[in-house]
């Protein structure tokens, strides 16, 4: 997983070639550390065809505020540099994740 901020999301995000998957977390949050681990099987399993990237939180918040991000967990689905879902607190699985990361990949 590659860690994003202010500086690299929109060259590692937005001018992607392939669809991008954006783990929102912060260091407090619970349920986001306990994810993490999984999400980081999923971006092995998608290695090549999805990038999965962090953006903490804390470190970020100008960045999280234009994102209309108000919690964590929350996840967001680009392709082509739209976004193009997003799951946020209780919606936030590791079903729902590869879910909407197949979605990704369909369209």
């Amino acid at each position: 997983m590659i860690e994003v901020d202010k500086e690299s999301f929109d060259s590692v995000v937005l001018q992607s070639e392939i669809p991008v998957v954006v783990d929102l977390w912060g260091p407090k949050c619970g349920p986001c550390l306990a994810l993490l681990p999984q999400v980081e099987e999923l971006a092995k399993e998608y290695e090549g065809r999805v990038t999965f990237c962090k953006l903490n939180v804390a470190e970020n918040r100008r960045l999280v505020i234009s994102l209309k991000v108000m919690g964590v967990p929350t996840f967001l689905f680009y392709k082509a540099g739209e976004l193009v879902s997003r799951i946020t607190g209780g919606e936030v699985t590791l079903e729902s994740i590869r879910e909407n990361t197949e979605k990704l990949l369909q369209a």
